[in-house]
Order: C-alpha cells, then sequence, then structure tokens
C-alpha cells in the first residue's frame, strides 16, 4: 500500500470514439484508485483543437458513464490551462532547464537532414547561445535535456527501462504560436493534480523518458509509471478494423453489457489466479498494479461471449427487457403499449441460450408477433385433417388446466401423448409452430407460459379456424 492516497488519472484523447484499450487504461485506473483508497481522476487532453469537437469530448464521458467508472472530482479539461502550461515553461526558462531556439524553418530543415546523415537526434545551434544574441523573430522553446548517460524509467509493469540520452531530442515545449505541446502540458497538469500514479498504454513509454526531463528540469516528484500492454486481435495483430469491434460504442451497439466489459478487461493483462468470473467488489480487493502482465493481451470473442450469457443471466429481467426495446425500436420493431411487459415476461424462458442483447432481442420475437400468425410452409403443409383434431384435442386439454405454469404444461403435455399413444414428437413441432409463427422460441411449455394462457389458446383457435 502506497505511502500517500494515489490519485490515478485516465486522460483519454478526444479521437471521435473511445477506443477498448482507453476502456482498459480506465478500468486499471479506477481499480488501484479504488483498491488504494485514492482517487480517479479525469482530463480530457483537448489541446488539439481541430479533433476536441464537443461531440468527440461528449464521447468519452458516455462511454466512461456505460461503463460505469465515475470519476471522483470534475473533469480537468487541459486547453483551459494554456496559461499555466506558459508559467512552467518560464519556469524552466529561469533555471536553466529549456532554452529559446531561433531556428528558422529552413535551418530546422537543414538540421535535420545532417543529424539523419550523422545518425544522430536534431540539435539547435541555440541551445548553449548567449540570450543577448537573441535575433528578433519568432522561436519555439525547447528542453534543455541531457546529452550523456541514461534516463531510468522505474515502471511498475516493465520494470526497470533505460533511456540512452543522447537518444532524446530536446523535445519543443512551447511552439511559435505560444501553444503548449502534448508532453508539457501532461507533466504540469499532472503535479498540479497531484497525481501519484501515471497508468497508460506503453506506447506512451518512450514518453515517460521525456516527460520525466520536464520533472527534473522543475525540480518536481516524478510519479510512477505503470505501462500497460497493449490490446491484440485473435491473430496476435494489434487491434484493428478489421477484428470487428474497437471502441466501447461498438461493444455496447453489439449487445455487451458494462459489468461484462468490466471483468473481460480486468482480464486482459491482469488476473486473480483461475478466476475468471468476479464481482467489482473482489477486483477491487484483488488489484495491485504490480500484477499486471507486461505481454500483449488477445481478446477472444469465445470467451467475452461466455462471459456476457454469464451476466445476462444473473441480469434482472426489467433491466435486459429496457435493453431489448431499445434494440427492437432500432429495428424499427412496431412496438405497441404492453410490449415492455411482454419482453420482461418472456427473458426468463430465452436468455439461457442468449450470448447478446442482440440474441436476446431476437429471441423474444415470437411473443411479440401479431394474430392471426402466419405459419410456416412447412408447418402449413403438416396440418392434415388427423393434425388438426389431434391439436384440437390439445387445445381442450391446456384450456381445462387450473393452473398455467411450467410443470403442469410439461405433465399436460406428456399425459396427452400418453393418451393418443404418440411421441411428442408426432406433434410438438407443429405445436410450436402455431403458438412461434416460425420464429425461434424455447421449450413448448416456456413458450406457453411466456404468451400466457388467454394468448396461447388463441393462436391454437386461429390456426385451427383457418384450416378447417
Amino acid at each position: 500500500m502506497p505511502d500517500r492516497p494515489v490519485r490515478t488519472r485516465i486522460a483519454p484523447s478526444p479521437t471521435g470514439m473511445m477506443h477498448i484499450g482507453t476502456a482498459r487504461t480506465a478500468l486499471f485506473n479506477w481499480l488501484y484508485a479504488r483498491h488504494t483508497g485514492g482517487k480517479f481522476l479525469l482530463r480530457i487532453e483537448d489541446t488539439d483543437r481541430e479533433r476536441s469537437t464537443e461531440e468527440a469530448v461528449q464521447v468519452i464521458f458516455e462511454g466512461l458513464k456505460w461503463l460505469g467508472l465515475e470519476a471522483d472530482d470534475a473533469p480537468v479539461f487541459q486547453f483551459a490551462r494554456a496559461a499555466r502550461h506558459r508559467e512552467a515553461v518560464d519556469e524552466l526558462l529561469a533555471r536553466g532547464a529549456a532554452y529559446r531556439d531561433y531556428m528558422t524553418p529552413e535551418e530546422l530543415e537543414a538540421e535535420r537532414e545532417l543529424a539523419r546523415a550523422e545518425g544522430r537526434v536534431v540539435r539547435s545551434p541555440w541551445r548553449d547561445a548567449s540570450p543577448n544574441d537573441a535575433p528578433d523573430r519568432p522561436f519555439v522553446v525547447r528542453l534543455k535535456a541531457p546529452q550523456e548517460g541514461d534516463t531510468v524509467i522505474q515502471d511498475a509493469v516493465k520494470g526497470e527501462v533505460r533511456f540512452q540520452n543522447k537518444s532524446l531530442d530536446d523535445l519543443i515545449l512551447l511552439r511559435t504560436d505560444g501553444t503548449p505541446t502534448y508532453n508539457l502540458a501532461v507533466v504540469v497538469d499532472d503535479h498540479d493534480m497531484g497525481i501519484t500514479h501515471v497508468i497508460r498504454g506503453d506506447d506512451h513509454l518512450n514518453n515517460a523518458a521525456r516527460q520525466t526531463l520536464i520533472y527534473q528540469g522543475l525540480g518536481w516528484d516524478v510519479p510512477v509509471w505503470a505501462h500497460l500492454p497493449l490490446i491484440h486481435g485473435p491473430d496476435g495483430a494489434k487491434l484493428s478494423k478489421r477484428h470487428g469491434a474497437q471502441s466501447v460504442t461498438d461493444f455496447e451497439a453489439m449487445g455487451y453489457l458494462p459489468e461484462t466489459m468490466r471483468n473481460y478487461l480486468a482480464k486482459l493483462g491482469w488476473g486473480h489466479g483461475d478466476d475468471e468470473i468476479f464481482s467489482d467488489e473482489q477486483a477491487i480487493a484483488w488489484f495491485d498494479i504490480k500484477d499486471v502482465v507486461s505481454a500483449p493481451a488477445r481478446l477472444d470473442w469465445a470467451k467475452l461471449n461466455h462471459l456476457n450469457n454469464h451476466y445476462i443471466r444473473q441480469a434482472e429481467p426489467v433491466r435486459l427487457a429496457t435493453l431489448v426495446e431499445n434494440v427492437l425500436a432500432s429495428r424499427d420493431w412496431p412496438l405497441e403499449a404492453g410490449d415492455i411487459a411482454v419482453i420482461e415476461r418472456t427473458i426468463p424462458f430465452v436468455r439461457d441460450g442468449a450470448k447478446t442483447i442482440l440474441e436476446l432481442a431476437d429471441a423474444v420475437v415470437f411473443a411479440l408477433k401479431r394474430r392471426p400468425l402466419e405459419l410456416p410452409e412447412k408447418a402449413q403443409a403438416a396440418m392434415t385433417e388427423e393434425m388438426l383434431g389431434r391439436l384440437s384435442r390439445l387445445r381442450e386439454a391446456l384450456g381445462a388446466l387450473p393452473h398455467w405454469d411450467v410443470p403442469d404444461l410439461e405433465a399436460a403435455i406428456r399425459a396427452f401423448a400418453e393418451r393418443e399413444g404418440v411421441g411428442i414428437g408426432k406433434f410438438g413441432p407443429q405445436l410450436r409452430a402455431v403458438l412461434s409463427g416460425g420464429a425461434p422460441a424455447p421449450d413448448l411449455a416456456g413458450t406457453m407460459v411466456a404468451l400466457t394462457r388467454q394468448e396461447s389458446l388463441a393462436r391454437l383457435d386461429d390456426a385451427l379456424s383457418r384450416s378447417a
């Protein structure tokens, strides 16, 4: 346990979607903050004004809300803190840890070509020049990085990582228009927000070296770094469009539950023994950033579907009914007053076989069909006089039942088959077709309970009267 309260932060870039890797990063930050009694903070890194639209930022808020990951304080918007970032640059200049670079674009391009030819990083001739020699023209401010030795990162996931200082260029802190760059802004914001642990994707590992130098230049404590492995597709390649879903909204639209995603994402790079299914409370109690593995994790659709089926079976039918109703509405299904009650009543009989909410929506359609139902061609052809007589007698037996529940209906169907001297297979398929109109449906007793006595008998009556 740390000596002081941990303050982790998630800083998604507003790119128009919340990538599943960002969601996993947010989850790990949230879990670690909860585990250690710290705070989970949100910062919107919106210095790129073209990408940082209101809609893009809203996607981040909605994605975190859907996942159930609420920040402990109001979000911080990086762009609004530009004046504070410039103050930090002034301090770096005063400390001799930064310098003004007056190279023209043409001079910079010439230096880049020379640096490539000599196999080194770009070095400005203004690095050690006297301020008295400064010309009257635009300039950038660069970090005056050390040129010898190593910058060492103690990473909570990857262990010790060394960067040769000669390979680190003097990164730009302020552009010619006075706007701060990413690496400067995140250091200042993390310091001012009291961030103790920076937990993020390992595509930021190189930034950790540069940001460490900024911390050191300002005389600030360096936070604990923890760089998470990337998420790969099932084939081991970096997750991309060809693997299907990439963003949180993709998984929501495909019918996955947020508790499924929290459980599954927690397993991508971290685990607790052989436990595959665990609650948020258990994950919080068990999670420690030091237990995260450094190897990339692979998205496994079969495991995700299995997990989602588990949580669908655990969820309250009233909640699932609302989700199913939304799916059907998106398909322009003609929903009517009272349909939500039908959906809720049907869900317990069909959800065991549903891997997603989309499949659950498919499974309740039989109960929402409007009378009279159209029978499939095969079922209609099977409506011989003998079959009609048998279904008529079955309708009479069912109508006389004092209780309309699964045990009584199952017993009634078995008893009817014995009286008829046939197996249930001789009339069961036709009964199912009459009740469901050819749509997928659960077992016969479950179907009739979901439909209710009145609707089941009415569908039987429709089929018998139409075929008479």
